[in-house]
């Protein structure tokens, strides 16, 4: 077994307004106090055995106008919170878009960068990709970097190559195991509840982890890698028994306390 430990990431997308956005945070934190055998009024600062106490790391990324109200929701808990997007540049006349500094400010330790939706809905090119993410490391931030194939792609058997064309266009220079992870979405899977098979998602990884092998050497093994596409707590588990699949970035059931604890359950917490 290997020395990763999983991450369970929940990605908000463009849904909550403050009062169910906070209700959702909140809930997530008293379900980890309970774990935890936390006190409600908790102190901010968290202990290391705190996040013993818990299977995997804790992420949730919620709309921007949410970020503030997420941070102080789970302040005495180890849930990190993370934006969904952010703008290569540290300031300037950008309007409507959002620094990595900013999300750093806000309390943020993560930010995703390369969704799907960024890519298709926003044109983003690996290079567009490859660039935010050196934003958020160099803004201190630890950077989610999502890949993944559509479905012609896959039906016309490119799953592999577009893959290792996004992993190599998209790694930011200076990536760490501490400051970089990949999640695979394959976009077909994306809100639509299929799923590949946990071995189909597992060969993906695997030519993943290669890729990153061949651009970062050995320091890949420490990378995680995450799964996205449909994660729901039926399908969590088997999914996240394979080798090279240290989590999942969920959609739409990270929307629900109950759905997204399933999902954390499948490292038997």
């Amino acid at each position: 077994m290997n020395e990763r430990r999983p991450l369970i990431a929940g990605n908000w997308k463009m849904n909550g307004l403050s009062k169910e956005g906070t209700a959702l945070a909140q809930g997530l934190a008293n379900k980890v106090r309970e774990v935890a055998e936390l006190p409600a009024d908790a102190a901010s600062e968290v202990s290391p055995l705190v996040s013993v106490a818990l299977p995997c790391d804790l992420l949730i990324c919620p709309p921007f106008t949410l970020i503030d109200r997420a941070v102080a929701a789970v302040v005495g808990t180890p849930i990190a919170v993370g934006g969904q997007d952010c703008h290569p540049q540290a300031s300037g006349a950008h309007t409507g878009d959002v620094a990595p500094e900013m999300l750093k400010d806000l309390g943020c330790g993560f930010v995703i960068v390369g969704h799907s939706e960024r890519r298709a809905d926003h044109l983003e090119t690996d290079a567009t990709v490859k660039a935010k993410a050196e934003a958020a490391l160099r803004a201190g931030l630890t950077a989610i970097v999502c890949v993944g194939e559509t479905e012609a792609e896959r039906d016309a058997g490119q799953t592999e190559a577009v893959v290792t064309r996004q992993v190599k266009g998209s790694l930011p220079s200076g990536a760490t195991p501490g400051n970089f992870v990949v999640a695979y979405e394959p976009v077909w899977a994306i809100g639509t509840g299929r799923t590949p098979t946990p071995d189909e998602a597992q060969a993906v990884h695997a030519r993943i982890r290669v890729e990153l092998t061949n651009l970062m050497g050995s320091a890949a093994q420490g990378v995680r890698l995450l799964y996205g596409g449909s994660v729901k707590p039926s399908n969590a588990k088997e999914l996240m028994e394979q080798p090279d699949i240290d989590g999942a970035l969920v959609g739409g059931a990270s929307l629900k306390v109950a759905d997204f604890w399933g999902i954390v359950q499948s490292y038997g917490g």
